[in-house]
């Protein structure tokens, strides 16, 4: 076998919905095949909807990192703006699909696209006999969550269940656990005032999850360290901004330093973020989150 295969969408979080894809495409063509992701940027959504709150699971750049880890052997990345979304849903095949001469797309049955997402499979596979290309449609896919609850696998079930704080559940879906990367910029530094000096990290278009302390994983200059998370707006303080900031436990690395980059993982939720009634208070209890995320990373796979 051999041949170009072709994915198309978002692929926000290339969670194992979009491993599944990736996979049949992969048997369509075999080894010797060409298993192409066209992917855009910015995501339809935002352009539609610029004035509203940007809520991806990933950076462009994690995110084809993470489609050629899932088997994809060439990413494009097609820059998308209103002109482009009022296009006919044959001009997007014949513009944008054809050009990569796919011998077979595949997609899931609720793929949509052209103006108003008027194209769908069946529309697809009509162009397909067309222009000399088959379509394989790939069943939903289902994960099963803690709770045993069952749910199918998509990013935006990924994104409601990270903004309420339900990592370990998202981690479910993804196939791995949920990580948000940026570069370390200057916080108000109280942290090492009480002895638990935290990176500050620019979570950029990345959504945070819901307010409260996490255990995880920070990636930092030199290796890997067990973390405490904090998301939210610091209630202690009085300020009113969201911020994601990481205690790397056990790390000495240059924290002074600015615009390095930092990955943390967030592996587990461990409690609400409270105000406190002292700072002796408030230290005590980060004493025992990081107790308690070094417990967490000491029994969860890296």
């Amino acid at each position: 076998m051999s041949g170009t295969a072709l994915i198309v969408g978002n692929f926000d979080g290339v969670h194992l919905g979009h491993a599944a894809l990736a996979a049949a495409a992969r048997a369509e063509i075999g080894k010797a095949g060409r298993l192409v992701a066209l992917t855009f940027d910015p995501p339809p959504a935002e352009v539609l909807q610029p004035d509203a709150p940007k809520r991806r699971l990933m950076t462009l750049a994690d995110r084809c990192d993470r489609l050629r880890a899932i088997g994809v052997d060439e990413v494009i990345v097609k820059e998308i703006d209103l002109r482009w979304l009022e296009r006919t849903p044959e001009a997007f095949v014949q513009g944008d699909l054809l050009e990569h001469e796919p011998n077979v797309i595949v997609e899931g049955p609720d793929f949509r696209f052209g103006r108003h997402r008027a194209g769908d499979v069946e529309l697809l596979t009509t162009l397909g006999r067309r222009h000399g290309f088959d379509v394989v449609v790939v069943p939903p896919q289902v994960g099963m969550l803690c709770n045993l609850e069952q749910v199918p696998i998509r990013s935006s079930t990924i994104r409601w269940l990270i903004e309420r704080g339900r990592v370990r559940d998202a981690a479910r879906l993804l196939g791995r656990p949920w990580t948000v990367e940026g570069s370390v910029v200057p916080g108000d530094r109280r942290g090492r005032t009480i002895g638990c000096p935290t990176a500050n990290l620019d979570h950029g278009q990345v959504l945070l999850p819901a307010d409260g302390v996490y255990a995880g994983r920070a990636s930092v200059p030199g290796g890997v360290y067990a973390a405490a998370i904090s998301v939210g707006t610091k209630p202690s303080f009085g300020h009113a901004t969201r911020v994601l900031e990481a205690h790397v436990i056990d790390w000495d690395g240059p924290l002074d330093a600015y615009g390095w980059p930092l990955q943390v993982t967030v592996d587990r939720w461990l409690r609400d973020q409270v105000a406190f009634a002292s700072v002796d208070a408030l230290t005590e209890q980060i004493a025992r989150d990081i107790d308690a995320a070094r417990c967490v990373t000491a029994t969860t796979p890296g």
